[in-house]
């Protein structure tokens, strides 16, 4: 199976923000806005060093029956949050991906259009 790696995007409004996509294409950790590139790498190298560490993740359910999780620096602050999954197994399988895939250090700049 082909590593995850991750994409550095800008957003309309002049932030960037990245996402953590597993080896088979699927976006599987979106991050916060950032007001720098600078700050939107400091994002990833943070999800990269805590995402092996179980205690940093947070399942939680939506207002429609959804599951999702973010995951937190050692500081609390959200570093970044899944999408929304149908069950709490399919959270946990996701959880399990980012785990996998979050170390990769392949960093895809997708801010020059």
């Amino acid at each position: 199976m082909m590593a995850g790696y991750y994409e550095l995007k800008l957003a309309k409004n002049g932030e960037f923000f990245f996402n953590l996509v597993a080896g088979n294409g699927q976006n599987i950790l979106k991050s916060e806005m950032y007001s720098s590139r600078g700050a939107a790498e400091n994002g990833i190298a943070s999800v990269q060093k805590n995402c092996s560490d179980a205690d940093r993740y947070e399942c939680k359910a939506s207002g429609d029956d959804k599951h999702y999780f973010v995951l937190k620096a050692a500081n609390h602050q959200v570093i970044g949050q899944s999408q929304m999954y149908t069950s709490e197994s399919g959270c946990d399988n996701g959880v399990e991906s980012v785990k996998t895939n979050g170390t990769s250090t392949d960093i895809r700049d997708l801010t020059k259009g």
